[in-house]
């Protein structure tokens, strides 16, 4: 897909003109016929983050991943070379999911030597080959090397393991990534191993869930609970404005500003707080990470918040100035329904007050990630009744008309390049 300029600073819509600004429809947010294109137009073709290397932590370790989007569960693994590869999690036999515990449809983990069918017994090694066929002479002309399992296209960037399910993907990770994410490179990702989180199965389409993170628009009117009266009653009638916004080919940005806990004054704090020298923001505490990647606070905000980075079509690395990350996955399951997962990460603790710190932050968190998610099933409801059919958007929601824009611009294009097949 085509990349837009990097904008001046101010008013952003104005600067991506092919997004426009009329109202917009979300119609393909309600109609099954949209979500089945997407699945094919999106999730069969664009890069999906499946998870982080630090799952893999040994040879022979590994996690199977249900893609619903996609059709097709996944086996990702650490070879025996040390490699990270992934296969669809299918015995090559009779067609039997190879990897499972006690429930097929949910998602395991763990350490092997080789993938055992449960069904027949065949076997496989962790480079996918074939290596034991019970009654292997029973079988007619069987070549046990043309029946390994079935690759996926994997790669990694900066530990983040990610796939593909295109015959032959359009681009290479790192192109569809773009600078925009890679000038994220070398940010301390594999310090953070310190991982609270969080999964959710959420009545709503799953763009409903990421436009709710992409703008701060509501922050004063939604989350007015966790302040004082007097404090939220101003700050909503002040609002709240980024200072930058970017979108660089299928993927965006919004950066915030932000506050010094520790230095607000009391009553705008709760005691507990005090007490763990924490809260939303995270540990007051922050760590010595040394220096940032470039990519990170591009409005250089003093103090800094956070940068909210949207990658196409469902991931989303969230940077806080506090020195710690999160990750948000919108897994569609129907065209009114996904699964919700958030992980925080931060530096491993060294004493209890650090390990509480975090703690806090992520109950915290998980307390405001609770109400965003309040609204959807009434909003996915109120959509489905069509009673009206087109919304009005604000300069800062900028992002959330990027998102549709880009997903209909996926669905078209891959509506031209199969028409003649």
């Amino acid at each position: 897909m085509a990349r837009f300029p990097k904008p001046a600073e101010g008013s952003w819509t104005e600067h991506y003109p092919e997004l426009g600004t009329a109202p917009v429809s979300y119609e393909d947010s309600i109609d099954p016929e949209i979500y089945e294109l997407e699945r094919k137009a999106i999730f069969k073709r664009a890069w999906l983050n499946v998870g982080r290397v630090e799952q893999l932590p040994r040879k022979g370790s590994y996690f199977t991943k249900e893609v619903v989007a996609a059709g097709t569960s996944i086996i990702v693994c650490r070879t025996t070379s040390g490699a990270v590869k992934a296969y669809h999690n299918v015995c090559r036999h009779r067609g039997n999911k190879l990897v499972w515990n006690d429930m097929p449809l949910e998602e395991t983990s763990g350490v092997c030597r080789q993938f055992t069918c449960k069904y027949h017994a065949w076997r496989y090694d962790l480079d996918g080959r074939l290596t034991f066929v019970q009654q292997e002479g029973e079988f007619f002309d069987l070549d046990k090397d043309r029946y390994g399992l079935l690759p996926v296209h994997c790669d990694i960037w900066e530990g983040f393991i990610f796939v593909n399910f295109a015959v032959e993907p359009e681009q290479s990770l790192t192109e569809f990534l773009g600078p925009m994410i890679t000038d994220l490179a070398g940010y301390p990702f594999d310090k953070m191993t310190s991982r609270f989180t969080y999964r959710s199965e959420v009545k709503a389409n799953w763009k409903l869930y990421m436009d709710a993170f992409q703008e701060f628009y509501h922050a004063p009117v939604l989350h007015a609970n966790q302040s004082p009266t007097a404090y939220s009653k101003a700050a909503a009638e002040a609002g709240f404005e980024a200072p930058h916004y970017r979108i660089d080919g299928p993927h965006r940005l919004v950066s915030t500003s932000g506050v010094r806990a520790w230095e607000m004054p009391d009553e705008m704090r709760k005691p507990i707080e005090d007490i763990c020298q924490s809260g939303l923001f995270g540990p007051w505490a922050k760590p010595d990470l040394g220096e940032m990647p470039p990519g990170l606070n591009p409005a250089k905000c003093d103090p800094w918040g956070l940068d909210s980075f949207q990658l196409f079509p469902n991931f989303v690395m969230l940077f806080w100035g506090q020195g710690w990350y999160l990750t948000y996955h919108y897994w569609p399951t129907s065209f009114n329904t996904h699964t919700f997962e958030s992980t925080l990460y931060f530096p491993q603790p060294r004493t209890p007050r650090e390990r509480i710190g975090q703690e806090l932050a992520a109950a915290t968190f998980k307390e405001f990630g609770l109400q965003d998610a309040n609204t959807l099933e009434a909003t996915q409801s109120s959509l489905e009744s069509r009673a009206v059919e087109e919304f009005l958007l604000c300069d800062q929601e900028i992002l959330i008309r990027h998102l549709h824009h880009e997903t209909a611009a996926w669905i078209d294009d891959y509506q031209r390049t199969t028409a003649g097949v």
